[in-house]
């Protein structure tokens, strides 16, 4: 095929272009292009993971879910302490090779105390040792294809302070209140939620269980594939109104005022290993309930362990003196979602 004159014209002059730009690089930069021979490809591999530094403010003027009725979240905001930014945290994310050990709970307080920094001494501290140093690394190991996200701090000030490390990250969540309406009208079931605290080590896995399956204690058959939550953390401050709800399906208060509550876990006999922090822990698959045949989302393997106080618990205005929970403890709880 004969080429015209100006395409010849434009090819040239674009590949002089490329030449001079080229050769216009310095030399120290021109060195570090240098072709991999089969042996040095060999040894490349995408082992490394991705380290984010994150800060961030977040507000929902209005979250419902709305089936005959709704229920409505007003004034959600998640910050730091008094409304700063939410600032100090670092995630890792990988995706595991088979055996690998990777960064998850109080592993960075054994690679601590390994290295002298902590005082071994310390119950919570041993224990963290002990459950954290895996194959002369620190933390969990995974198999091949888990996804493995790691909350932490980007920095955890003096690395031979126990405060300065479960502190590094605060958080307030505030809510302005919890609301249901209908043809009726509306209720207001929660007001005025304020909870400062510590956001500790948070772990969100992803295991690669394949298409397999297992049964739990109750005969309902789960993924193996499945989330799993595991975190620490402190409410140190908190207070809000109970206006009309239940607690945990037991309970209700009506016209009840908390302040000062506080959420940790320094006294009973189930404090080892949470360095003074409340726990939650949760797995979430595909399921099916054994009980009904209906296949849905199963929450299962559900732990929560804190004490909790509320110094102040007044009802109709009136304080009535200060509650106290010790070793709270959500066990054994599993749960099948579906809708109907």
């Amino acid at each position: 095929m004969t080429q015209s004159l100006a395409c010849r014209r434009n090819t040239t002059s674009s590949t002089l272009s490329l030449w001079v730009l080229a050769l216009s690089l310095p030399l120290p930069a021109m060195a570090e292009f240098r072709p991999l021979d089969d042996g040095a490809l060999s040894g490349v591999t995408g082992q490394a993971g991705v380290t984010i530094e994150l800060e961030t403010k977040l507000s929902i003027d209005r979250f419902s879910w709305i089936d005959e009725g709704s229920l409505n979240v007003n004034g959600l905001r998640l910050s730091g302490h008094n409304d700063t930014v939410l600032d100090n945290m670092k995630l890792t994310i990988d995706i595991a090779g088979d055996g690998e050990v990777l960064e998850h709970g109080f592993s960075e307080i054994a690679r601590r105390a390994q290295a002298g920094l902590l005082d071994q001494n310390d119950p919570d501290v041993a224990d963290a040792l002990a459950k954290y140093s895996v194959a002369g690394s620190f933390g969990k190991q995974f198999n091949s294809g888990d996804l493995v996200m790691h909350l932490g701090a980007t920095d955890y000030g003096d690395p031979s302070s126990l405060d300065d490390y479960l502190q590094a990250v605060d958080f307030e969540l505030a809510v302005d209140s919890v609301t249901t309406s209908g043809s009726e009208g509306s209720a207001t079931l929660f007001s005025d939620i304020l909870l400062q605290g510590h956001i500790g080590p948070t772990d969100l896995v992803i295991r690669n269980g394949g298409s397999s399956t297992r049964t739990l204690a109750n005969g309902n058959e789960v993924s193996g594939s499945e989330l799993q939550l595991d975190t620490h953390f402190e409410i140190t401050n908190g207070s809000l109104n109970w206006d009309a709800a239940d607690v945990i399906l037991l309970f209700n208060f009506a016209a009840v005022g908390i302040e000062g509550l506080q959420i940790h876990n320094r006294r009973g006999d189930d404090t080892l290993g949470h360095f003074g922090m409340a726990s939650a822990t949760a797995k979430l698959s595909r399921g099916t309930s054994s009980a009904s045949g209906n296949e849905g989302l199963s929450v299962h393997d559900v732990e929560f362990r804190a004490d909790i106080d509320m110094p102040v618990f007044k009802m109709g205005g009136t304080s009535i003196g200060s509650v106290q929970f010790t070793d709270f403890a959500i066990t054994n709880t599993t749960m099948m979602v579906y809708g109907h």
